[in-house]
C-alpha cells in the first residue's frame, strides 16, 4: 500500500458529504470552474491563498517555510471541510484529502525534514478520521506547459520565479496521488486546449461531464 492509500485509508467511511471537490495542479482552473459552478447553485468554499501570511514566503525559500506552510494549510483544510459539510452542494477548490500531495513532494525533495513530515502526517491522520469523502472529486488534468502558460498570465510574481522542475514534480505527484484515490467516485478531465471560462461550448462540455457523473451515483 502506498503513502496516498495509506493515509486516506483512515477516512471516515460512514457514507459521504453532499459536496464536490475539484482538484489539479496549480494554474489547471479549479477557482474558475467552482466560480461557474456556483452560478449554477453551488455553494463555493475557496482555498485559503488569499489571507495565507506564508504562502509568499514559501515560493522564496521552500526549505525553510514548507512545514509551517503544510501546517498552515492542513488547518484551515479541516475547518474549511467541516464548514462545507453542513451546507448542501458544496464545491471546494482544493481540500484536505489532496494536501498530502505538496507534503509528500517536499518531504522527497529533501525541503521538509522526515521528522516534520511525519508531525504532518500524523495530524492528517488524526484529522482526516473525522471526515467523509466527497459525492464526487473532479480531477482536471493539463501538461506542465498549459498549466505554467496560465501561471503566468495570471501574475502572482512568487509564482513566476518558481523552476519549472517544481512543477514537474507537482504534476507528477498529483498523478501519482490520484492513481491511489479511492476513498469516493472521481471524475477525471483533461482540460487541455479548453477555454472553459470563456468558452461556452468547453463550458457546457465540462459541466456536461460533472452533471453525467452525478447522474450515475444518483
Amino acid at each position: 500500500m502506498g503513502f496516498y492509500e495509506r493515509a486516506l485509508s483512515k477516512i471516515n467511511r460512514g457514507g459521504n458529504w453532499d459536496m464536490i471537490v475539484i482538484d489539479g495542479v496549480v494554474g489547471v482552473g479549479k477557482t474558475t470552474l467552482m466560480n461557474i459552478m456556483s452560478e449554477k447553485g453551488y455553494v463555493r468554499f475557496e482555498e485559503p491563498v488569499v489571507d495565507n501570511p506564508i504562502l509568499e514566503k514559501f515560493y522564496y525559500d521552500r526549505e525553510r517555510y514548507s512545514f509551517p506552510l503544510q501546517i498552515f494549510f492542513l488547518n484551515k483544510r479541516f475547518k474549511h471541510i467541516k464548514e462545507a459539510s453542513k451546507v448542501k452542494d458544496a464545491v471546494m477548490d482544493r481540500s484536505i484529502y489532496g494536501d498530502v500531495i505538496f507534503a509528500k513532494m517536499l518531504k522527497d525533495s529533501g525541503e521538509m525534514c522526515n521528522e516534520e513530515f511525519e508531525l504532518y502526517a500524523e495530524l492528517f491522520e488524526n484529522m482526516i478520521e473525522h471526515c467523509k469523502a466527497p459525492k464526487l472529486l473532479v480531477y482536471l488534468e493539463t501538461s506542465v506547459d498549459a498549466a505554467m502558460d496560465k501561471i503566468n498570465k495570471r501574475g502572482r510574481e512568487y509564482e513566476k520565479i518558481v523552476e519549472r522542475e517544481y512543477w514537474e514534480k507537482l504534476n507528477s505527484n498529483y498523478r501519482a496521488y490520484f492513481e491511489q484515490y479511492n476513498i469516493s467516485p472521481i471524475l477525471k478531465i483533461n482540460v487541455e486546449g479548453l477555454d472553459f471560462e470563456n468558452n461556452e461550448k468547453d463550458k457546457k462540455y465540462v459541466l456536461g461531464l460533472i452533471e453525467e457523473a452525478l447522474g450515475k451515483i444518483k
